[in-house]
């Protein structure tokens, strides 16, 4: 009951273009699930955050995605619970490792593929990983995730995506 109460909340935090290009669920792993999408054709592990501060403006959701025909593989993102203020620092904590993204309004990502990289080694080490920021109303934003079943469901988006070179 509990893995299909998490595919549910994966499939709510997923963009309804996403929805609607039908992609096939390659496991739950402890909230966090994995995906394939052989339309685009790219795979990804996704989240929804386990917690957040204030009401949320839009469903928010960490993903790991592989493209395999731009050679594209571990590349983080983030949609924030709620629009991040212009010239706002959007600051990810994992562990004990800080990383500020890049990005605009509620979306977040890693400036290059390095940090792409360090973000993915420090999830398969920590127990949860939070995003921060602020509004243009001078309110908060943290929403934190956690990382248990990350690396699994990683992995399987990684696996997934090996067959669509």
């Amino acid at each position: 009951m509990r893995r299909w109460a998490s595919l549910f909340i994966m499939l709510a935090a997923m963009p309804a273009a996403a929805l609607a290009a039908g992609p096939t669920p390659l496991g739950i792993f402890d909230g966090w699930g994995a995906f394939r999408d052989p339309k685009a054709p790219r795979c990804y592990a996704l989240a929804a955050p386990s917690a957040t501060i204030g009401t949320p403006q839009v469903k928010a959701y960490a993903s790991i995605g592989y493209w395999p025909k731009s050679r594209i593989r571990g590349q983080f993102y983030v949609r924030l619970s709620k629009e991040r203020a212009s010239g706002r620092e959007l600051r990810l904590t994992i562990g004990s490792r800080r990383f500020i993204l890049t990005g605009n309004g509620a979306h977040g990502w890693a400036s290059d593929p390095r940090m792409d990289a360090a973000i993915v080694a420090a999830m398969r080490s920590a127990p949860s990983m939070s995003v921060e920021s602020g509004t243009a109303a001078g309110g908060a934003i943290a929403d934190t995730y956690r990382l248990r079943g990350a690396a699994t469901a990683i992995d399987a988006a990684a696996l997934g995506c090996a067959k669509l070179r």
